[in-house]
């Protein structure tokens, strides 16, 4: 079984992760899009899809899954003809996951079977709890893998949305 799981990962953080870990069980490949591919450099998307892939990429070979591909998607603002845009950059999937309404009803209305994950401490894995905290000093590291805080650390992460937070008027 090919399964696809649909993510902006700002950032990746352990929900996303515990959710691919038990796809990881029931799938022989993993598709994961980096949605919203085209955003950076904006306080609710602060990181590249290259950042982004790597955060990913990192976190599941440190884990020991390998059979996942990472696919970034761009957004074509067209709910109808979405599904039919990210088909043409996948292989062919035989389930996709998702927790967004939105995704999981266009994906039913083109034949998916699409579930729904359990979602893990929903409340604080949570991409822009984890973005608040890291512009408010506060502590965000053990919210997302090892691997995530060193890309974070590596491009100056946090130096990058302090200047972004930052206002001329």
């Amino acid at each position: 079984m090919r399964a696809l799981y649909i993510g902006r990962f700002q950032p990746y953080h352990l929900g996303h992760h515990s959710v691919i870990e038990e796809i990881a069980l029931e799938a022989d490949e993993i598709i994961i899009c980096i949605g919203s591919a085209q955003r950076s450099h904006e306080l609710e998307n602060p990181f590249t899809a290259g950042e982004r892939y790597l955060m990913i990429s990192k976190s599941l070979r440190d884990k020991g899954i390998a059979n996942f591909y990472i696919v970034p998607i761009l957004d074509v603002n067209w709910n109808a003809v979405w599904v039919s845009h990210v088909e043409s950059l996948i292989p062919p999937v035989d389930v996709a996951y998702t927790n967004n309404p939105l995704i999981e009803r266009l994906f039913e209305e083109r034949g998916y079977d699409v579930r729904v994950p359990l979602m893990f401490n929903r409340k604080e894995y949570s991409g822009s709890e984890i973005r608040r905290r890291m512009l408010n000093g506060e502590s965000w590291e053990g919210l997302v893998p090892k691997a995530v805080a060193e890309v974070i650390n590596e491009i100056a992460g946090l130096r990058r949305m302090k200047a972004l937070s930052m206002s001329d008027l």
